[in-house]
Parts: C-alpha cells; structure tokens; sequence
C-alpha cells in the first residue's frame, strides 16, 4: 500500500490569512505574493483552505467567515467549525496570524452585534489566536473608504473594541493600515518581515 504524501511535510514557517468575508482577504493576499489567489466572484464562495507553498514556508489562506452571499446560516456554521479547526489542528506550526478587517466597516458590525449581546467573529478568531499563544498582525484593510483625517481615531476604536489601549500607534509592531485595492501594503509587508528576520528567516524576504 502507497505511502500517502504529507502535503505539509518539512513546513517550517505557516503564515495563516483569516478575515470576515468580503473584507479583501485574499486580494491582501494576492497583493502581497504576487500570485493569483482564487478570489470569489461573490463573499463566501471559497470554503476551503487555499495554500502557496515556497520551500519551507507555507501561506495558508483560510474561507472567510460572516455573512455568505447563497449560503445558508448551517453551511456557515460548519465553515466556521471549520475555520477554528483548522487553526486549533495547526496551532503548533502557525508562525503568524493575519487577521484582515474592513476598517471602513468594522465598528459597525462590531455594534450590530454587541446591540444583541453576541461577540463578533472576528473577535472571536482574535481572542483565540491570542489564547493559542499565535502571534497576531492586524490588517486593518480598506483604508481608503475611511474619512479624511478619521484614519487615526478610526484605529483607536477598533484596538479598544480588541481589548488593545489606545492609541493604536503603541501597537504599530502589530495592527498594519492597508489598502490592497491600491497596492499600499507596505506596512503589513513590514511587520511580516519582521517576524521573518526576528527567527533568522531573511531568506524568505524575497517572497514578500
């Protein structure tokens, strides 16, 4: 009988990719490799893990999570059993998390579901990175819809709503203003960088 091949094998460095549906997740993604990740015409159409492979590094981008557009509320559920699974099964070979939010749109959703004493997913995947001890960036995308001169204010409410003290700049090692839709992802391409140099990676600079 064929001995069955261990996809992930000699993988030393997983850079995991979450995020809401339809907050840009895989464009981040796309944007920051160069390579054309499977984006979904509609929010929630990809359901499985998406991996690239380089070497020993592995990026692993996860099915967004939330609302999906065609999907009934008991395929969302077991989407996101999934999701927490899939982090839960791994969390000894996740290096780093990034964690991608719509910034224009976050405070907002984060409300709706605080008016009805529930805690958001996206919180709930943070607070569960943070309980596994994964290290955590958060991209907070879509820059460009918040106001002129709001960005800052904008960041400080969401740290606080992640249990993060204002102001935002005091976690810059962490929380990356991005906007893949112009290419701005300078910031989270630093951070990650980072990672990569604090554990004697810079060899793998050349796929970011």
């Amino acid at each position: 009988m064929a001995k069955k091949i261990d996809e992930f094998e000699g993988i030393n460095f997983e850079i995991l990719f979450a995020g809401r549906s339809n907050v840009g997740k895989s464009s981040v993604l796309k944007q920051i490799t160069g390579k054309n990740v499977k984006v979904g015409k509609r929010p929630g159409v990809t359901l499985k893990p998406t991996h690239i492979r380089y070497s020993d590094l592995l990026l692993t981008d996860l099915p967004g999570f939330g609302f999906m557009s065609g999907v009934k509320d008991r395929k969302q559920d077991i989407v996101k059993d999934q999701i927490v699974r899939y982090i839960e099964n791994n969390a000894e070979r996740i290096s780093l998390a990034v964690l991608v939010i719509d910034g224009a749109t976050f405070l907002d959703i984060v409300q709706r579901w605080e008016e009805r004493n529930e805690i958001p997913i996206d919180i709930e995947i943070f607070e569960l990175f943070k309980e596994l001890g994964i290290d955590t960036i958060l991209a907070v995308n879509k820059t460009d819809k918040i106001g002129d001169g709001e960005l800052d204010t904008t960041l400080d409410r969401i740290c606080d709503k992640l249990e993060m003290l204002p102001p935002w700049k005091q976690w810059i090692d962490c929380v990356a203003p991005t906007c893949a839709k112009k290419g701005d992802l300078k910031s989270l391409k630093s951070l990650i960088r980072q990672r990569l140099h604090d554990v004697k990676r810079d060899d793998l600079f050349q796929y970011f």
